[in-house]
C-alpha cells in the first residue's frame, strides 16, 4: 500500500520560487566582476530573470538534458544562470577556471558544451581555447553593453543584451527529480577530470541536510558570504541552501583577497563564510596587519583541505568567530560531515575542545560513513584505528559522467573517498590523510595532515607541507616543507624543536626545506604530486 500524499518532485526551481514568495525582499549582493562596484538584487529579481534566462535559451534551441558551461566568479547573475539553466531541464556545467588550459578544454569537450556563460575576465583564456571547442555554438559574456570588450570569440554577445531578447513570463519544465540538473568535475588530481552529474534531487536533500541545526544551522536572519566559489562543486551548496533559508546572499565576485573580504564582511554585516584555508589565512594576515576586529562574523566553514589548528585558535579566541570544520568531495555534493558539538561532548572547553575541532566531524541525515582495511574488512569506530573512509547516501555519484560501466561502488554500495581516517564511538571523523600522501615508515602511518597542521602553528611559518621521501631503513620518513612569513627565516632547530612534546618521536620530520611557495590544486589543495615529483631525488641518509 502506498502513502496518500502529494506528488511533489524535489526539484531545484521550487527553491528559488520559495525564496521568491517567502523572502523576495531578501537582498542579493554583488562585487561586479566588471569594475569592482556593489550591485544590489534580491531573491524575487533573481527569480524573475532566472525565468527569462530559461525562456532566452529555450529560444536559442536548448533542449532538456543539453549541457551549458559557465565560467564564472560568484555572482548575481552566475546565481539565476544556475537556477534558470535547471529550471528549463538543462545541466549547469560549472568549469573552474584554475584548472590547466588543457583540463578545461578537455572536460568541455568531454561535456558536450553548447553554450559558454562567461565572466570578462576569462575572455582571452576562452579566445586561445575557443578552436579546441567544437561544440560550443556561442560565447555569451556576464555583462552590459557598456563593458563588452573587444574579442574574437565566436557569436560573442554581451549577458544583459542576450537576456534582453525575453521576458519572464515562461513555465518551468515539467521534470522527474532525478534528472540530471549539475555537472562539476574533480580536478584530476588521481588520473584525469572525472565528470560527477548531480540530480535535482540529490541537490535538494543535499541542501535541506546542509542548512539543518548541526551543519550550516542558517535562516532567514542570516547573512552568507561564500567565497568558496559555485565551481566548487555547488559552493558547498550555499547557493541552494542560503535561498532555500532566505538568507542575505554577499557575492564576492573577483576578488577575494583579505581587504577585499574585510570590507564586505563589514559593509554586509556578514554572519556566515565558507571558504578554504588559504583564503582564511590572507584574511587572518591582513586582520593582524591593520589591527582590525570582526564586528557581525559569528561562523566560519572551512573545508577543502585540512584546518590548521593555530588557524581554529585565532578566530575563535582572537575574533570571537565559531570556526566549523567540514569535509566532503565533488562526488558527494559536496559536504560530508560537519564538526557541530555533539551533548556528549557538551562540556569540553580549552585545549580538549580545540582537540575536538580538529576533526571533520559527524555525517548529517543522507550521508553514512564506514571504515575498512586494505582487503574490505570494517573497522572499529575507537577513534584510534586508521581504515579507508568510504560513504554512501542519496547526494553521493554512483557513477561518473560518460564512464557508467566502470565500477565504482564496493558490494555494498559504498564509494571509496580515497581518504584514511578514523572515526570514535560519538561518529566523529577525522582525517589522517589521503590514502596516496600517507607516510609509510618503519611499516606504521604518519599522517602528513597533522604534522603540516602543528608546523602552521610556529609564528615564523606561513604554509606547511609534508611529504614522504625515500629512506634506506624506515622506506619513506617525513620531509616538512615551509613558506616562512614575510622577512623570516627560521632555522631547522626551531622548527623541529616546536614538534617536540606534541607528536610521537618517530613521527619527528628527519628534515626542513625552505621554500617561496608551496603549489596547489585547483581546488586549494596543497598539490603532493607536485612536490614529490620536485623532490624525487631528494634522499635522506
Amino acid at each position: 500500500m502506498l502513502g496518500l500524499m502529494q506528488d511533489w518532485p524535489l526539484l531545484l526551481h521550487r527553491i528559488i520560487d520559495h525564496a521568491a514568495i517567502q523572502h523576495g525582499r531578501r537582498e542579493v549582493v554583488t562585487r561586479a566582476v566588471e569594475d569592482g562596484a556593489i550591485r544590489r538584487t534580491d531573491y524575487a529579481r533573481i527569480r524573475q530573470r532566472a525565468l527569462a534566462v530559461a525562456k532566452r535559451l529555450q529560444m536559442a534551441g536548448i533542449a532538456q538534458g543539453d549541457r551549458i558551461a559557465t565560467l564564472a566568479w560568484n555572482t548575481d547573475r552566475h546565481l539565476e544562470l544556475w537556477y534558470g539553466i535547471s529550471g528549463l531541464g538543462a545541466i549547469t556545467h560549472t568549469v573552474n577556471p584554475r584548472l590547466f588550459p588543457e583540463q578545461i578544454a578537455w572536460i568541455m569537450d568531454h561535456a558536450g558544451d553548447r553554450l559558454l556563460f562567461l565572466d570578462i575576465s576569462f575572455v582571452k583564456l576562452m579566445e586561445g581555447l575557443q578552436d579546441r571547442l567544437p561544440t560550443i555554438e556561442r560565447f555569451i559574456i556576464l555583462t552590459d553593453a557598456a563593458h563588452m570588450p573587444e574579442t574574437s570569440l565566436r557569436e560573442a554577445v554581451p549577458y544583459e543584451s542576450w537576456l534582453a531578447e525575453a521576458d519572464d513570463d515562461f513555465a518551468w519544465a515539467k521534470l522527474d527529480e532525478n534528472s540530471a540538473a549539475g555537472l562539476c568535475y574533480t580536478s584530476g588530481t588521481t588520473g584525469g577530470p572525472k565528470g560527477v552529474l548531480y540530480s535535482h534531487r540529490s541537490n535538494v536533500l543535499h541542501a535541506l541536510a546542509c542548512a539543518a541545526p548541526d551543519f550550516m544551522a542558517l535562516s532567514s536572519r542570516d547573512t552568507v558570504l561564500p567565497v568558496v566559489p559555485l565551481f566548487h562543486a555547488n559552493s558547498w551548496s550555499l547557493a541552494y541552501s542560503a535561498p532555500m533559508t532566505g538568507a542575505k546572499l554577499v557575492m564576492p565576485g573577483a576578488k577575494l583577497d583579505g581587504p577585499s573580504l574585510l570590507e564586505l564582511l563589514e559593509s554586509e554585516a556578514v554572519t556566515l563564510s565558507a571558504a578554504v584555508p588559504t583564503v582564511w589565512l590572507g584574511l587572518l594576515q591582513h586582520l593582524e596587519t591593520v589591527q582590525a576586529r570582526l564586528s557581525s562574523l559569528k561562523r566560519v566553514v572551512i573545508g577543502g583541505s585540512a584546518c590548521p589548528r593555530a588557524m581554529t585558535e585565532a578566530f575563535e579566541r582572537k575574533y570571537g568567530v565559531t570556526v566549523a570544520h567540514a569535509w566532503g568531495m565533488t562526488e558527494m555534493s559536496p559536504l560530508g560531515s560537519f564538526c557541530s558539538v555533539k551533548p556528549g561532548y557538551a562540556g569540553l572547553e580549552g585545549e580538549a575542545l580545540l582537540d575536538l575541532k580538529m576533526k571533520q566531524g559527524h555525517p548529517p541525515f543522507t550521508v553514512e560513513f564506514r571504515i575498512t582495511d586494505d582487503a574490505g574488512r570494517d573497522l572499529p569506530w575507537d577513534g584510534t584505528t586508521f581504515g579507508r573512509l568510504k560513504v554512501r547516501g542519496p547526494a553521493v555519484a554512483r557513477a561518473y559522467f560518460r564512464r557508467e560501466d566502470e565500477a565504482m561502488l564496493d558490494e555494498q554500495g559504498f564509494f571509496d573517498t580515497g581518504d584514511v581516517c578514523t572515526i570514535d564511538g560519538e561518529g566523529y571523523m577525522q582525517i589522517t590523510d589521503r590514502s596516496k600522501d600517507v607516510i609509510k615508515s618503519g611499516g606504521e602511518w604518519i599522517s602528513s595532515i597533522d604534522l603540516e597542521n602543528l608546523a602552521i602553528g610556529h609564528p615564523d611559518v606561513m604554509e606547511a607541507a609534508v611529504i614522504g621521501v625515500p629512506h634506506p631503513k624506515w622506506d619513506e620518513r617525513p620531509l616538512l616543507i615551509i613558506v616562512p612569513k614575510a622577512g623570516r627565516t627560521p632555522d631547522k632547530a626551531s622548527l623541529l624543536g616546536f614538534f617536540e612534546g606534541k607528536i610521537a618521536k618517530w613521527w619527528m620530520p628527519d628534515d626542513v626545506v625552505l621554500v617561496d611557495a608551496i603549489p596547489h590544486t585547483a581546488t586549494g589543495k596543497i598539490q603532493k604530486t607536485t612536490l614529490r615529483e620536485q623532490f624525487r631525488d631528494y634522499r635522506l641518509v
